[in-house]
């Protein structure tokens, strides 16, 4: 610690926390206010680990392990998911703080180890009921489909995160507030999150006897299968023992195909996000009976009247092995342009989340919007709309005039006068 900054910030402990490779010692903390962000330190792993996957799929395979279109959609996503942090504290600290305050039944010591590994047992079994009803409760599903729209299994697929997900999920960890300090819930439920970076790769095959035990590429692969063995599948988190004690677990067999039953067919991340909240209130309206309409919000996303509640399995679509990914045909120059504009966009956000204490709220409002329209621009692009050029040129004046505003800065100075060009 005195060598790499306060206690788990050290480079190497950062590294050894996205495979959930830490002492109780250098993870335990007094205060909520004390824990790092384990995730935003992670940034720099991400990217490292992503270039690390793409070299050795080239070296091996010959060929990527995703496309661009696809990468960009995920990183996307990923930003819109952590953009409510900027503003104010995550609804899964703020639930578990207030139950904390107000009704726990007792204090475990936070300095103990004992509490620590109860801890990682309690936040990962909350997190394989969470996932669980997310497949199984149709309003849970229409925020965690976002995670499994991608039909590339990489890194960038890891990133790929829901921004409705985290209002949905943090009442499945509150019972844990009436024992556990918050913070040591706050350390676990970035672990939780960090470890399941690395499984999202198929460079990874088996990995022996820890199969039994941990959650691994391997498993999570089948998880993001559309194959009909591969549905709902194989729910933990960092331990696949809770599937394999619910029945829920299944080996990964024949070649997975990724992607939903179902494609959504769009790079376009706000309708990624939106548009299975729209079919719900489309499909409630349209079902007749009270009942029946309650059943639309609560039953599973394969339900309809008279099939039972998680629907008809013969009605998942058969897997050919012959399935063509969305994949719109747009100019080399035009993948350039978005790459080149995303990467700025990148710089932006890493930018604003190490400086956004000294910023104004009114900056900080303004760089938000930015980039969420940057993001729906890119998405649009990707896709080859034929109102995407209308947009972008929208965007880019609007960055002109920001940028000379002093609204926008480049994380690298020297990059200043290329962004005006």
């Amino acid at each position: 610690a005195e060598a790499g900054g306060p206690r788990g910030t050290a480079p190497g402990q950062q590294l050894r926390a996205l495979f959930y490779a830490v002492t109780p010692g250098e993870s335990s903390f007094s205060t909520v206010e004390e824990v790092p962000d384990y995730v935003e330190k992670s940034i720099p792993f991400f990217i490292t680990f992503i270039g690390l996957e793409f070299a050795v799929s080239w070296i091996q395979k010959r060929k990527l392990p995703g496309r661009i279109n696809d990468g960009i959609s995920s990183l996307s996503l990923g930003i819109l998911s952590r953009l409510p942090d900027v503003l104010f504290r995550g609804i899964e600290l703020i639930s578990y703080i207030y139950v904390w305050n107000n009704y726990r039944l007792f204090e475990l010591p936070w300095d103990s180890p004992w509490t620590w590994y109860l801890t990682f047992l309690g936040v990962d079994f909350a997190y394989y009921c969470f996932h669980r009803m997310s497949h199984e409760v149709n309003i849970l599903w229409a925020a965690h489909q976002v995670h499994h729209s991608s039909e590339d299994y990489n890194l960038f697929t890891a990133l790929r995160q829901s921004l409705l997900q985290k209002y949905t999920s943090w009442m499945f960890n509150l019972p844990m507030a009436l024992f556990i300090p918050p913070s040591v819930f706050a350390v676990h439920l970035q672990f939780n999150l960090l470890y399941q970076f690395w499984i999202h790769t198929e460079l990874i095959t088996k990995l022996g006897p820890l199969e039994w035990i941990l959650n691994t590429p391997s498993h999570h692969r089948v998880h993001h299968g559309r194959n009909p063995y591969c549905i709902d599948k194989n729910y933990g988190g960092t331990l696949i023992i809770w599937d394999r004690i619910f029945g829920t677990f299944e080996a990964e067999d024949a070649k997975v195909v990724y992607g939903l039953t179902h494609p959504v067919n769009s790079f376009d991340p706000i309708m990624l996000q939106l548009r299975p909240l729209a079919h719900i209130w489309n499909t409630f309206w349209a079902t007749p009976g009270f009942c029946n309409k309650l059943s639309v919000i609560f039953k599973g996303p394969g339900w309809g009247p008279g099939k039972p509640r998680l629907g008809l399995p013969e009605e998942i679509p058969v897997i050919t092995g012959k399935e063509v990914p969305f994949n719109p045909h747009v100019p080399a120059y035009l993948n350039c342009y978005a790459l080149v504009h995303f990467a700025v966009i990148v710089d932006l956000y890493i930018k604003l989340l190490a400086s956004m204490t000294m910023l104004s709220q009114g900056t900080v409002l303004v760089r938000i919007g930015f980039i969420i329209l940057s993001l729906a621009s890119f998405g649009l692009l990707m896709e080859n709309k034929s109102k995407a050029g209308i947009l972008e040129i929208i965007r880019c004046l609007v960055f002109i005039g920001a940028y000379e505003l002093d609204y926008f800065r480049s994380h690298f100075s020297f990059l200043g006068y290329a962004y005006e060009v």
